[in-house]
């Protein structure tokens, strides 16, 4: 009894020092030198800082008060494939930390039992009475636990944590894509459709020109060159159509892949706009820097760093020696009379050293140092990407705003010289190159009118998505639906994980 209480004491010492280390460096985020000085000058003209009017970036896309926009985003969040197969990552990554996890129980637990019939014949001059046998039975339960003396178990823990939220992170940023695409790609639909109007306008107007000429030169008022001209001209607006119709398709299979449907499977689009909107001035109560760091992207690729930075301490537990403890129970017998069953236990420590592969050892830790520096590059880059993204969206804004008062007076403009011009043809006073001339004008101006405002609204959808708008913390019925949580129930035992909740990680 003694030396069992002994052992017990021994065991417990043992077990309270495996908590003592933790090799390999403690996680910081990098540090981004040139965040804090940094604010692009057109910020503050790209929209209007007003604290109680400030949208809410996790619905930016309410700001345009566009019903079908919001019928669009709703039902994409819940069908599109891109955004399931990130939630499906996350429970992959929340099953990856569970396994992480239960290493820091006994890594081994098997048991074991057999049984078995002996029978002996004897081979000469015997007969069937002579015959013998007997049953042979035991059972036996083993059980192995490597100490974590140096964190190597903590480590790992700490590494499948940080790519869990990782995983999170990264649902969080196909959220963010998943509700810009869906829009531009709404409104580019919208503006090639509006450019299709605007190219049957322009060419109802030729045609009555092609009209005009036709009937003057029918009755001997004007060459037939004003004819072939003014056919030249209509005919290249029709020619045109096709194009842009094709581009109509492209786009609206775009949309349908991104809400999983069928090519040309959207009766949403019945009820579209058929203007384009007049955006409000962009509200938000943020700085950039702030808003960049808060991006999923770059909170994916900070994780991504810890993830790696605690591997470099599972990699330099090989350094050092595993110590083990290990114990057994067995009991075997059999039915013969002459024999007596027996229990067999075993307790103790194992050691062992890979002494003779440091080799190996030390350049698996430089391997990992290698990923970690990587790693950080990486976030420095996404940062680095991030924020030109920002300021891209923002000069786009501002420009394409700009670009837009002044398209505006100048289609004013062709729409008035048309006018005049085919006045006075009617009358005699100039000749059809005028008219030519200002129907080409005003089919350039409103083409680039329209095509500068669906540039303007992808300017302003651009720059929600590089401040990192548009996600939600996701719930297990927004990962996976709840149809295909009863499939992969079925398949598999989940043990509830499937409907657990998501934790969101610390911004």
């Amino acid at each position: 009894m003694r030396r069992l209480r002994k052992a017990a004491a021994t065991v417990c010492a043992v077990v309270s020092l495996q908590a003592c280390t933790s090799l390999g460096p403690d996680y910081q985020e990098p540090d981004v030198a040139w965040l804090q000085e940094w604010e692009t000058d057109l910020y503050g003209q790209a929209m209007t800082r007003l604290p109680d009017e400030a949208e809410d970036l996790s619905f930016w896309w309410q700001a345009f008060n566009d019903p079908t926009l919001n019928q669009l985003i709703e039902t994409s969040r819940k069908e599109n494939q891109t955004l399931r197969i990130a939630g499906l990552a996350i429970l992959e990554s929340k099953a990856l930390l569970g396994v992480a996890t239960g290493s820091r129980y006994p890594q081994v637990q098997r048991a074991t039992g057999s049984w078995a019939r002996v029978d002996n014949w004897p081979t000469e001059g015997g007969n069937s009475g002579d015959r013998s046998g007997f049953n042979s039975y035991n059972a036996g339960f083993d059980i192995g636990w490597e100490l974590d003396f140096w964190g190597r178990w903590r480590r790992g823990i700490e590494s499948a944590d940080a790519a869990f939220f990782a995983s999170v992170a990264n649902q969080q940023n196909a959220q963010v894509l998943l509700a810009a695409q869906v829009a531009q790609a709404y409104y580019a639909y919208l503006t090639t459709a509006r450019q299709i109007e605007i190219a049957r306008e322009n060419a109802a107007l030729q045609e009555r020109s092609l009209e005009i000429t036709t009937a003057l030169y029918e009755s001997g008022q004007s060459a037939e060159l004003d004819v072939q001209q003014a056919s030249t001209q209509y005919l290249a607006t029709l020619a045109s159509i096709p194009e842009l119709e094709i581009s109509l398709r492209q786009v609206e299979n775009a949309l349908c892949v991104l809400l999983a449907r069928s090519p040309g499977d959207l009766p949403e689009l019945a009820g579209a706009a058929t203007e384009l909107p007049a955006l409000n001035p962009v509200f938000i109560n943020a700085f950039p820097a702030t808003l960049l760091m808060r991006r999923p992207d770059i909170r994916s690729a900070a994780w991504t760093v810890a993830a790696q930075s605690a591997q470099i301490g599972v990699a330099r537990a090989d350094l050092y020696p595993s110590i083990s403890l290990f114990g057994s129970i067995g009991w075997s017998g059999n039915s013969l009379d002459a024999t007596t069953d027996t229990l067999s236990t075993g307790i103790g420590p194992s050691f062992s050293w890979n002494l003779f592969n440091y080799g190996r050892i030390e350049n698996n830790v430089r391997i990992q140092d290698a990923r970690l520096q990587q790693a950080i590059e990486a976030y420095q880059l996404t940062v680095l990407a991030a924020a030109s993204e920002i300021d891209n969206a923002a000069i786009s804004i501002v420009k394409t705003k700009d670009q837009q008062d002044i398209l505006a007076g100048a289609l004013q403009a062709a729409e008035r010289s048309l006018t005049l011009s085919t006045k006075r043809y009617q009358e005699g006073y100039s000749d059809f190159q005028r008219v030519l001339s200002a129907q080409q004008a005003r089919a350039a101006r409103s083409a680039s009118y329209v095509a500068n405002q669906g540039a303007h609204i992808n300017s302003v959808i651009a720059f929600y998505r590089a401040l990192g708008g548009g996600w939600q913390p996701a719930s297990a019925d927004d990962l996976v639906p709840e149809s295909i949580r009863a499939v992969m129930e079925e398949r598999t035992d989940w043990g509830g994980m499937l409907d657990e909740p998501i934790e969101v990680p610390v911004q």
